[in-house]
């Protein structure tokens, strides 16, 4: 049916552009013209150009954020994405009973995560934490120490709370895509004689890629876009060993009420992230061949 007027899309239009104004846009703007300023929020504002920008650059500790939040990506793709599609496969093949197991798996998505880094900060405690207590009860005491309080295993940790939280949410978004997969497809890798394994890794991988792309892209945005998890368990340390580019700007713009350099800071890793976007979309636009279409 067409609009009876030609104002009408515009109209329609008006609330949603509205909201993006002023919720995404005019913050967007507002933050890159702080990161030009040093500001502490309290004092008078001073343009600075870019001294934000060159002294981010330089610090080491910001840095430094870029290769932890790496790693954390690196490690949840494997933990989370990987393990999620594992567990689909795994419920997937059981049948039509599979209510069960597709709700505990996604229990702890639907868990505060407050409440999650806490109960799991219990877990890692040193005195009287379960792994430790574990670890100790089946004669491996050389193993224990103080998990989050070691600069070589606090990310480490940290990464494998995320994996238990969201392989459940990654679990989901694979099942729904292998329960898409038309059951004569199966039936005719079965007739030619494909076992299960046969038939996962080479019939419904292959079906499921582009829901597999969209998976990795939201672990990779997920992985700049994580704080409370970091926050609470850690708060960046020990000695930066868990410092990400959230947690950093946090502490730069509210203990330290450097909002200049935080907002420069910001700024950069947005670019980051868009770089990433952009090339990942490139990639996904090119065939198997390596061509574009």
């Amino acid at each position: 049916m067409k609009p009876s007027s030609r104002w009408t899309p515009f109209i329609l239009l008006a609330p949603a552009i509205t909201i993006f104004v002023f919720v995404v846009l005019v913050p967007m703007i507002g933050t890159i013209e702080l990161s030009f300023t040093r500001w502490t929020g309290t004092n008078t504002m001073r343009f600075i150009g870019f001294d934000n920008y060159t002294r981010a650059f330089q610090d080491s500790v910001y840095r430094l954020t870029y290769k932890n939040t790496i790693i954390y990506i690196l490690a949840t793709l494997v933990l989370e994405v990987a393990v999620g599609f594992a567990l689909a496969g795994l419920v997937s093949a059981k049948g039509k009973r599979t209510a069960w197991y597709r709700i505990t798996f996604f229990i702890p998505v639907m868990l505060p995560m407050v409440v999650i880094a806490v109960l799991w900060s219990f877990v890692y405690a040193y005195d009287a934490g379960l792994l430790n207590s574990a670890l100790e009860a089946v004669g491996l005491e050389s193993l224990t120490r103080v998990w989050l309080g070691d600069p070589n295993t606090a990310l480490l940790a940290i990464c494998f709370v995320s994996g238990w939280i969201y392989a459940g949410f990654y679990m989901a978004i694979f099942y729904a895509a292998l329960r898409r997969i038309p059951s004569s497809i199966l039936e005719a890798a079965a007739l030619d004689g494909a076992n299960e394994r046969q038939i996962f890794f080479r019939v419904k991988v292959p079906m499921v890629r582009n829901m597999t792309e969209v998976a990795i892209l939201l672990c990779i945005t997920g992985g700049f876009q994580t704080f409370d998890l970091f926050y609470v368990m850690t708060n960046g340390g020990p000695d930066h060993a868990t410092e990400i580019l959230t947690t950093y700007i946090v502490s730069v713009v509210f203990r330290d009420h450097d909002v200049g350099y935080g907002a420069a800071m910001s700024v950069i890793m947005t670019i980051v992230v868009l770089a990433i976007g952009v090339a990942y979309a490139k990639l996904r636009r090119k065939d198997v061949t390596g061509v574009e279409y």
